[in-house]
């Protein structure tokens, strides 16, 4: 087994806690969007991530809690899914991880080189490498992007601190996240991926502890799977192939 290399939360391109960004411009934001929900992270030309919440809303809360529960990376035709399960309680030695490719679960192998690679039609190499025994894989696909991700629970002094007020059976296993991207567009859309635009200017104010950037509306997707949204920009493959044999 590698070395365990875990998302760094602090570092560009995170995405943790409830949920908590940092931006490709190093601006740290909240993004709240709602649980149940399904948002664009990231939508450019030839890659579009869609990040399914869950989440709690207290009684006399206003708006959820929210995290994290679920990935779907789509490039030309395919889908990577990348989602933590849903438990009642946590153990570290327990895989809390599953890894879906084009509706097919993976099978992580844990000796050797503990990983699973496959190659699209596209000429473009996957790569799923565990990087930790448990709950820690990176992700590669070439050309494209690199993402350590961890799964990790709710805890009960994190519940206490936060005052989440967890509800009993389930410990809400969520991702963090730290993306590195290659050749995004100059005009690359998503709560997260806008931040990579040259002529981004964060509206995140410098000195509020806790900034919360808003856009639900026009990231929000119809499902985990869907590259539909208000401003989204990528076009799967074979919707394209379609359009032109009909055009």
């Amino acid at each position: 087994m590698h070395a365990v290399r875990r998302p760094n939360c602090d570092g560009y391109g995170s995405l943790c806690y409830d949920p908590r960004f940092v931006g490709g411009d190093g601006v740290m934001f909240y993004f709240h969007g709602a649980k149940g929900g399904n948002f664009a992270i990231v939508s450019d030309t030839d890659l579009q991530i869609n990040a399914h919440f869950i989440g709690t809303r207290p009684e006399g809360r206003t708006r959820d809690f929210t995290w994290v529960q679920a990935l779907n990376l789509m490039f030309d035709s395919n889908n990577l899914v990348i989602a933590a399960k849903r438990l009642s309680s946590w153990d570290d030695a327990v895989d809390a991880l599953t890894v879906r490719w084009n509706g097919d679960e993976i099978a992580l192998p844990t000796e050797g080189d503990a990983e699973w690679s496959t190659s699209t039609g596209e000429s473009r190499s996957v790569v799923v490498e565990r990087t930790a025994e448990t709950n820690s894989v990176k992700v590669r696909v070439s050309g494209l992007v690199e993402m350590n991700i961890r799964v990790r629970p709710i805890g009960k002094e994190e519940d206490r601190v936060h005052n989440y007020q967890i509800p009993h059976g389930d410990v809400f296993a969520h991702l963090e996240t730290q993306f590195k991207f290659d050749n995004l567009s100059e005009k690359v859309e998503g709560v997260l991926g806008k931040t990579y635009r040259p002529d981004y200017v964060s509206p995140a104010k410098i000195g509020v502890p806790m900034p919360v950037l808003g856009g639900e509306n026009k990231y929000k997707t119809p499902s985990l799977m869907s590259p539909l949204c208000k401003v989204c920009r990528f076009q799967p493959t074979s919707v394209i192939a379609s359009v032109t044999a009909s055009a």
